[in-house]
């Protein structure tokens, strides 16, 4: 990661009686206040660079010796200040991704600018900003996560549309185009100066190399970024998908009704419940965010995945657009799932059942409405008799023929359908506080002739009216 050092002056900051001063053979004669911290400086090297101080010294008056001036909205916090007073001391101070966005902001809070000095240091960090950090991938990425604990200086000074922007274009280049660090080259982290050489030693990356390290970032940051890079239109929509569910992964593991289910009955006498609640609502906004950022091809993410984002949907009671546009997903590809994909638990409290039978009815009523009418002959060709036939007459036939296939695999999605749908009610109708209602309802949402046969279920009717 790239990295820039300014001043050559040793550090002489110290720190005594809680305040922090500087070594120097002139007496102090300013004293800042910083959200509750205390430092003892001197006028001519900050105000010779802070307009902002300049502005506040005028203001307020002189006691004693000393002007004293308080910065309790101070962005960056001590550190910035610190290191912004030692820039102004000429002292050396080392700037990377990690501490850029907060000195960034705490110069432009000072008014570092060039109109108080050439070369100040608002002026510096932006060139260290353009010419490096947004040319490196893994220093995009950190600059852009360190811009949540400043979202508002970071999007005025545009730090954040411009990483994203870079990070965007990175992903974006083919990666024979690439030479930067990526998440299967953590290992061999090398630190380098702006001037540096890139480091030899990366390996290839692959075509997803990117995902795993924008799983980093905070959903918001994440959304826009993703957002970003599917407009450039160049990622597949599986690679799309993949990312996806690395982000997934990475934020919403483990999910479980029995997790939550406790954690709302503990809230009730414990004084966590507001950050069970915190919890659950972020939760939920992220698995919204992934629903709105699916891509609209079917296939690009599995039909296993999309029902695990329907469960934990359903645990973290998100939106019922979201619950139902992830349903009817889910329908588009509902010949991949297998009986225990469908298994949702039930978390309503006005029934005892199990699983949550309704969605599933949903998914099944989704799907039916995806069947397709046989498609009608072809209409025939005038020129039928001639021996040879025109181009658009060959392509009649060409596509009849893929109508045909498609109907055939409609059909064919139906009898595995028929036989999941089955399993499923093997399987959920040893729940003996399932409706009669609701397993008539779900044998009927599959029409009879998408059966091959009725043994399957005969079982399920069997194994329910054993349990009742």
């Amino acid at each position: 990661m790239k990295f820039m050092k300014l001043g050559s002056r040793p550090d002489t900051f110290y720190t005594s009686e809680a305040v922090r001063s500087v070594s120097s053979e002139v007496s102090s004669d300013l004293i800042v206040q910083v959200k509750g911290s205390r430092y003892l400086l001197h006028k001519f090297p900050l105000l010779s660079k802070c307009l902002r101080l300049q502005r506040l010294c005028s203001e307020s008056p002189e006691t004693s010796q000393h002007h004293i001036v308080q910065l309790p909205d101070f962005p960056g916090g001590v550190e910035a200040f610190e290191l912004c007073a030692k820039f102004c001391y000429g002292i050396t101070v080392t700037l990377s991704a990690f501490n850029i966005v907060a000195v960034r902001c705490a110069a432009e809070y000072l008014q570092m600018t060039e109109d108080v000095e050439k070369g100040n240091l608002a002026y510096k960090l932006e060139v260290f900003f353009n010419s490096c950090i947004l040319h490196g991938w893994k220093d995009s990425i950190v600059t852009l996560q360190s811009t949540k604990e400043f979202p508002l200086w970071s999007e005025d000074l545009g730090i954040t549309s411009r990483c994203i922007e870079a990070i965007a274009s990175k992903v974006l280049t083919h990666p024979s185009k690439m030479s930067l660090s990526h998440s299967y080259s953590r290992r061999e982290r090398d630190d380098e100066s702006c001037n540096g050489a890139e480091s030899r030693r990366h390996k290839p990356p692959g075509k997803g190399w990117w995902a795993e390290d924008m799983a980093e970032l905070s959903i918001d940051l994440y959304w826009r970024t993703m957002i970003a890079v599917k407009s450039g239109g160049k990622i597949p929509s599986n690679l799309i998908g993949e990312a996806l569910k690395i982000y997934a992964d990475r934020w919403l593991p483990n999910i479980s009704r029995e997790r939550h289910v406790n954690k709302q009955v503990a809230s009730d006498s414990d004084s966590d419940s507001d950050s069970t609640f915190e919890i659950t609502s972020r939760q939920r906004a992220i698995l919204e965010a992934i629903v709105s950022l699916l891509p609209a091809e079917k296939g690009a993410v599995s039909c296993s995945f999309l029902l695990k984002l329907l469960k934990a949907a359903n645990i973290l009671n998100t939106s019922s657009s979201s619950k139902m546009e992830l349903a009817r997903r889910v329908a588009l590809q509902l010949e991949e799932a297998t009986v225990r994909d469908l298994l949702i638990p039930s978390i309503s409290y006005a029934n005892s059942s199990v699983y949550d039978v309704d969605l599933v009815i949903t998914i099944l009523e989704q799907f039916m409405l995806q069947g397709q009418s046989p498609p009608t002959s072809p209409p025939r060709s005038k020129l039928g008799f001639e021996r040879r036939r025109s181009r658009s007459a060959e392509n009649i036939d060409l596509e009849f023929q893929e109508s045909r296939r498609s109907s055939s695999a409609s059909h064919g999605s139906k009898l595995k359908v028929a036989k999941l749908v089955d399993g499923y009610l093997q399987k959920i109708s040893r729940d003996v506080n399932l409706p009669l209602s609701k397993f008539i309802a779900l044998a009927e949402a599959i029409p009879y002739f998408s059966r091959l046969d009725h043994d399957d279920l005969y079982r399920a009717i069997d194994i329910y009216l054993k349990v009742k």
